[in-house]
């Protein structure tokens, strides 16, 4: 039985120190819906807000990957989240490949990822967590000058119970789960 083709992707958090990032593989045939669900999973996000990748020639993320609503901002060249594969996206081009991941419009959290390479690690149709640091910030905490402010001591909203160093990679399941909006 052969294995299934697969990339190897890093995800982190812009404007939060210390870095907060996960590495995982995924099928090359996931679309970026998959791609979409397997950020929130390794990231702890609870999938409560709208979403888009952004990708493009330099500093111009003109292209734009996402859920077709009103709520996303189309961009020169709007592509549907489920209908755009890993595997088409990369196509012929060099690693890795950056793009920008924007998750939750108010709070506007942004993340890059880099499909770093190919990779032999894992098998499946679900994407397999391999490393990460820190906790997620919470949901709806005011993005990230909110949660830097809160763990500088500026803000009182965070919970005793949350320990922002605390990541514990054999606690993210991913699992095939439907949108809750």
């Amino acid at each position: 039985m052969s294995k299934t083709p697969r990339f190897l992707v890093k995800v982190f958090l812009y404007q939060i120190e210390p870095e907060i990032w996960r590495r995982f593989s995924i099928p090359a045939t996931a679309t970026f819906k998959q791609l979409h669900d397997a950020v929130q999973h390794s990231m702890g996000w609870e999938d409560r807000h709208w979403h888009e990748f952004r990708h493009g020639k330099g500093k111009r993320l003109l292209d734009v990957i996402g859920p077709d609503h009103e709520e996303v901002e189309k961009g020169d060249n709007f592509q549907e989240e489920s209908t755009v594969t890993l595997k088409d996206f990369v196509g012929r081009r060099h690693f890795p490949i950056r793009l920008l991941y924007r998750y939750d419009f108010k709070d506007e959290w942004i993340h890059e990822i880099a499909i770093e390479g190919r990779t032999e690690e894992g098998e499946g149709d679900l994407p397999i967590l391999l490393e990460g640091e820190r906790a997620c910030p919470p949901e709806d905490c005011g993005g990230a000058f909110g949660y830097m402010a809160a763990l500088n001591g500026d803000l009182m909203w965070l919970d005793d119970g949350y320990d922002p160093a605390r990541f514990d990679p054999g606690k993210v399941k991913f699992t095939k789960r439907r949108r809750r909006k």
